[in-house]
């Protein structure tokens, strides 16, 4: 039975994996065969993807999944895996801080010790409020829980461009203060922005990439500490779902499926 004391250890070692040295490669699950083939690639950690996982269970993105059943998703991908989880858990599954505040009790009984949490189109200081006591219930259970608040200024275009560095900054600050432990700025990756947002940033910067963006490496050279693919790959898979069907029902061929995973590899890492 995992206790609070290992999930403090764990919530350790997986803040230690954040440096713009070797930034943190997170390519995003949403179910556990997913994470156990990113596991076995070699990652030191798994993040869920909140956009695969409402998928992959019948509802869009954007936090109109039910809060069960999103933990237990994670629940499940925690109980499959060695190494740290970390749960994307969108706007926080809660209609003011105190569900917040619940959930995190329900992501840190699950077993991880991360958390994605969005601001969205909410105000900044009813975002603060929300990641304090996010931070609230992570401190009442002993668990130093990794708070990785996403700045969507970015990712959303919200104000003027000439004042959205200043923006997202602002909003960093204040939800370093409020809690959180690192900051993710999605929707940038302008090699001079992305500097000015670690330089500005007292704390991990983490980005969203996929294809086009610089490598990892350039991207820690900039002073990135954490990269994460977030629903590209379940994009990708759906991509392949899509390509198949239209190949089977059109031509009557199958080529899609040429580069598919070995059935028994796939199964082997369930059975294990």
């Amino acid at each position: 039975m995992t206790t609070h004391v290992d999930l403090a250890a764990k919530a350790a070692a997986f803040a230690a994996l954040h440096t713009p040295t070797a930034p943190l490669a997170l390519a995003n699950a949403w179910d556990v065969a997913g994470a156990l083939v990113v596991e076995a690639a070699g990652a030191p950690a798994v993040a869920t993807t909140s956009a695969g996982v409402a998928w992959s269970l019948g509802s869009p993105d954007g936090d109109a999944l039910a809060r069960d059943r999103a933990l237990d998703l994670v629940a499940r991908v925690v109980a499959a895996v060695s190494v740290p989880v970390t749960a994307d858990i969108e706007g926080g599954f809660g209609a003011d801080p105190a569900g917040v505040g619940e959930t995190v009790t329900g992501v840190l009984a699950a077993g991880a010790v991360g958390i994605n949490i969005e601001d969205g189109h909410r105000d900044p200081a009813e975002q603060v409020e929300r990641l304090a006591a996010a931070r609230a219930a992570a401190d009442a259970a002993g668990v130093p829980l990794y708070i990785n608040a996403r700045v969507d200024t970015y990712l959303r275009g919200f104000g003027e461009s000439a004042t959205r560095l200043d923006d997202t900054l602002a909003r960093a600050a204040a939800y370093l203060r409020a809690g959180a432990t690192g900051i993710f700025v999605p929707g940038v990756l302008e090699p001079d922005t992305v500097a000015e947002l670690a330089k500005g940033i007292d704390a991990p910067l983490n980005l969203l990439v996929g294809p086009g963006a610089p490598a990892v490496a350039a991207l820690g050279a900039l002073g990135v500490s954490r990269v994460s693919l977030g629903s590209w790959v379940a994009e990708a898979a759906y991509a392949v779902v899509r390509r198949a069907a239209e190949e089977l029902i059109s031509d009557g061929t199958y080529g899609s499926l040429a580069h598919s995973l070995p059935y028994g590899e796939l199964n082997s890492l369930l059975k294990g």
